[in-house]
């Protein structure tokens, strides 16, 4: 368990930026519960969703660089709530998984050339003896934009995405995992997201920031 706690280059819970932002975020709480709580609200709702986020370089996947970032996607803001996690003492993991997004827009769908979204990325932290599962993926205000109901999570219960909207359309359905890893398998998840996709990390730094400019990333 004690890998799970310890900072990584990629996950670098040993940073001043990362471990004063976590421990100011955490202030007040008096369980692990309450402080992955207020972790993952903030990671969730700090960083706007952008699938279109995707770059190489290695440095942009650290925790310390996501956490300076606006905008970014799945993956890097689960590894930023690991990092948060291993802060304050809660043993933390990265999870992947392939879904479906049914309600992906056709803009996303053209650029993926797929309805299969490889290496969705996730957290996992050890809480109550136990393994959660959390994604801090959507944002709320993407969520109330497009008709979804925003994941909470309160600590106690694994927070995946909803297989249905509001208006009870298909969301998102999860068809495989991977194993879990205690940090970034960086160079593995490219080769995956290229073997899917094609030069899928190429056309997203052509694309960076069009999540909030051309509502890509569901239909209306």
């Amino acid at each position: 368990m004690n890998r799970y706690l310890q900072p990584t280059w990629f996950i670098d819970s040993d940073n001043s930026e990362v471990r004063d932002w976590a421990l100011e975020t955490t202030a007040g709480a008096n369980t692990p519960n309450e402080r992955a709580a207020l972790l993952y609200d903030d990671v969730r709702d700090r960083i706007r969703y952008d699938p279109y986020n995707l770059v190489a370089n290695p440095e942009a996947y650290r925790a310390s660089a996501v956490l300076r970032s606006t905008s970014n996607w799945c993956i890097p803001k689960a590894l930023l709530l690991a990092a948060g996690a291993r802060v304050v003492g809660i043993p933390s993991r990265l999870g992947f998984a392939d879904v479906l997004n049914h309600l992906a827009s056709d803009k996303l769908r053209a650029t993926m050339d797929n309805e299969l979204f490889v290496r969705h990325g996730f957290t996992e932290l050890h809480l109550d003896g136990r393994w959660l599962r959390v994604t801090p993926t959507f944002n709320r205000e993407l969520c109330d934009r497009f008709g979804l109901v925003p994941l909470e999570f309160d600590g106690h219960h694994d927070a995946l995405f909803h297989p249905f909207d509001r208006a009870g359309n298909l969301h998102m359905e999860y068809v495989y995992y991977y194993p879990t890893a205690a940090d970034l398998p960086l160079d593995e998840i490219l080769d995956d997201l290229r073997a899917a996709y094609g030069d899928i990390v190429g056309e997203a730094d052509r694309h960076a920031g069009d999540a909030d400019r051309h509502d890509p990333v569901f239909h209306d």
